[in-house]
């Protein structure tokens, strides 16, 4: 993998780059759909290139690990084969879900100890075993292991925490680097940043991770319930710290105004599940606001979804016809939905990275956040 960067906005951290992979370019800032189980829920992947113009998309080591199975990815060709999608990919390393486990998972130093969500059956993540897996999955961009704390989390917690994590990430990168793509093409392993909310904490982990000299950076045990503030504090510390010739991904981030206000902050990649969550749920971002389509305001409202954002597939339907598939909980109305929030989330970062290039993407985001923040 390479990183070139190719533009610094002259009154914030913000930065334009382009990112080679295995499996084509991706430009910076970016956004990545959320393919947990190797799918981008109610999204054909014709769509995600086609409509979306995504340019990676994320998978999940611990749902791809329990089902399919690797056992199916593997003979499938790896997950680029098995599901068709021919760009960019990155897995996570499942510690988020190994996380979110907490009533049924155990961990200790040699690795991690859970029971399936799916049958109870019980499993054991290491670090060796996590590259193990995302070697099978194929992904261009893999995530070392780490534990995801929780907020509010005490010091003394945090602090052993991220120190297993580090000692993890040596593990992870012995591992990696003692063992090769199964699929004839290069991988590239992210090392993740913890620390809780505590500064002396975040910067001693940045400064380690970075030691590492891997081709790029993450930041992880964010957006975990902490105010945005606190985010945002966080974040900047941390990319203070990370090299700047390399990727900062920011990982499970999160609204458009956190994307906007972190991607001043330095940040370059970021994932979540909220455009298309909320999308099912009939919520939708817009370049104008935030648009609930249950609400009886759009009954016949037939203009466009996001007027700003013609010529995407979303445009060709009105605000009426969509409130209307989403009341009658039609599934083209969280098809229509999910593909319009993804949509946007794309044209926001293409848009930033833009703005970032001709020098004016300060002023530009500031009025950008009073906008997404709104509420129509």
């Amino acid at each position: 993998m390479e990183f070139k960067l190719e533009a610094q906005d002259s009154k914030s951290k913000a930065r334009a780059g382009h990112i080679t992979t295995a499996h084509g370019e991706i430009e910076t800032p970016i956004f990545m759909p959320v393919g947990t189980a190797g799918s981008v829920k109610a999204v054909h992947q014709r769509e995600l290139d086609q409509d979306i113009h995504a340019e990676i998309i994320l998978g999940n080591t611990y749902h791809l690990y329990l089902r399919p199975g690797l056992d199916i990815i593997q003979k499938g060709g790896g997950l680029h084969k098995f599901n068709g999608w021919e760009k960019p990919m990155l897995t996570d390393s499942g510690g988020y879900q190994v996380y979110s486990l907490s009533g049924t998972r155990k961990i200790k130093e040699e690795g991690v100890t859970f029971k399936s969500h799916i049958d109870g059956s019980k499993h054991m993540f290491s670090p060796e075993k996590v590259m193990d897996i995302q070697r099978v999955i194929g992904a261009d961009i893999m995530m070392a292991f780490d534990e995801c704390t929780p907020y509010p989390c005490e010091y003394g917690y945090a602090r052993e925490s991220m120190e297993m994590t580090h000692r993890w990430l040596k593990r992870c990168c012995d591992r990696f680097d003692e063992t090769e793509g199964l699929y004839g093409y290069d991988q590239t392993l992210f090392p993740i940043v913890q620390g809780s909310t505590f500064k002396d904490l975040r910067v001693k982990s940045a400064e380690t991770i970075a030691s590492f000299e891997r081709e790029g950076n993450a930041i992880g045990g964010l957006s975990v319930g902490e105010p945005h503030e606190i985010m945002y504090e966080q974040t900047e510390v941390v990319c203070d710290i990370l090299p700047k010739d390399k990727p900062r991904y920011l990982m499970g981030v999160g609204t458009p105004e956190n994307i906007l206000e972190c991607i001043a902050l330095g940040v370059d990649m970021f994932d979540c599940v909220m455009p298309t969550r909320n999308a099912r749920n009939g919520m939708l971002f817009t370049s104008e606001g935030i648009l609930n389509m249950r609400n009886e305001k759009w009954k016949d409202d037939f203009s466009a979804v996001d007027p700003n954002m013609d010529g995407y597939a979303s445009s060709f339907y009105n605000k009426a016809y969509l409130r209307h598939l989403i009341t009658s909980k039609e599934m083209l109305g969280a098809q229509i939905a999910s593909i319009h929030n993804l949509s946007f989330y794309l044209w926001l970062v293409k848009e930033a990275r833009e703005q970032i290039k001709m020098g004016t993407f300060a002023s530009w985001k500031n009025e950008m956040v009073k906008k997404v923040t709104n509420r129509l």
